[in-house]
């Protein structure tokens, strides 16, 4: 696992920075119900996609959540007042709080399946009846892109993806959240060039192949074989799923409520 205290100095550039952020939120505004006037950002890091979610006429009111001190500390310069740090798995917030939640690039990341649950069970219960909450799904699958380099690493270990599509629908339904709709975007400035991945595999992106590990070293040396090292392959597309909780029933006519 990344130490996102130590990247959050250099997070944005090397993910794509602002086109990459400015494709996310569109994505994300996208699949927000009409008229949303409160958002929940969770897990912000350091705030450029939350900040692009707060901007333009008729942006809902944003307030981000991060539990890393350094992401929270680079999202307050970006929305000073409105970042607060937490842990997603207990949000400092009242039931039925924000008409929207969102979470980008955070499922992937939980290796424990009952903390995806709670994560997911937070959010639903933050978000008001009618409300819609946003993530992103199959992230690890989205990097897969048919390039040399995913030829190369194909062999690698792999642990289950903890924020399959299936998986998250399935904690959703748990919550008496309804599937609202999905959306997809480009990963801009995101293509890996063989230098690259192997610069990733050294800082621990790969989290089945540990910086300093015999096999690291051996995936390393693989990727340094293939042709046009500096060259970035195609950029990953990532998804996007909606889920809404459903409005409260109205009580009958006539009836004790």
């Amino acid at each position: 696992m990344l130490d996102y205290d130590q990247e959050a100095e250099r997070y944005d550039a090397s993910r794509g920075g602002e086109p990459r952020a400015a494709a996310a939120a569109e994505a994300v505004l996208g699949l927000l119900p009409p008229g949303a006037r409160s958002l929940l950002d969770v897990a912000c890091g350091t705030g450029i996609v939350t900040r692009r979610l707060a901007a333009g006429p008729g942006a809902p009111r944003v307030t981000g959540v991060d539990l890393s001190p350094e992401m929270a500390r680079h999202a307050g310069a970006r929305l000073p007042g409105a970042i607060v740090r937490a842990d997603s798995r207990r949000l400092p917030f009242p039931d039925g709080r924000f008409d929207a939640v969102s979470s980008v690039w955070l499922l992937h990341l939980v290796e424990d399946p009952g903390d995806v649950r709670r994560i997911v069970a937070e959010c639903a219960r933050v978000l008001r009846p009618g409300g819609v909450y946003v993530t992103t799904v199959d992230k690890g699958a989205s990097h897969n892109v048919g390039s040399d380099i995913d030829g190369v690493l194909s062999s690698r270990p792999r642990r289950p993806a903890s924020d399959a599509a299936a998986l998250v629908e399935s904690y959703a339904a748990d919550c008496g959240l309804v599937p609202a709709g999905q959306a997809r975007f480009a990963g801009r400035g995101q293509g890996r060039s063989p230098r690259r991945a192997i610069a990733d595999l050294r800082r621990g992106w790969f989290v089945t192949l540990p910086p300093g590990d015999p096999l690291a070293d051996e995936f390393a040396a693989r990727l340094a074989a293939l042709p046009d090292q500096e060259r970035p392959r195609p950029e990953p597309e990532f998804t996007l799923r909606a889920f809404r909780k459903p409005p409260r029933a109205l009580p009958e006519p006539g009836s004790d409520g």
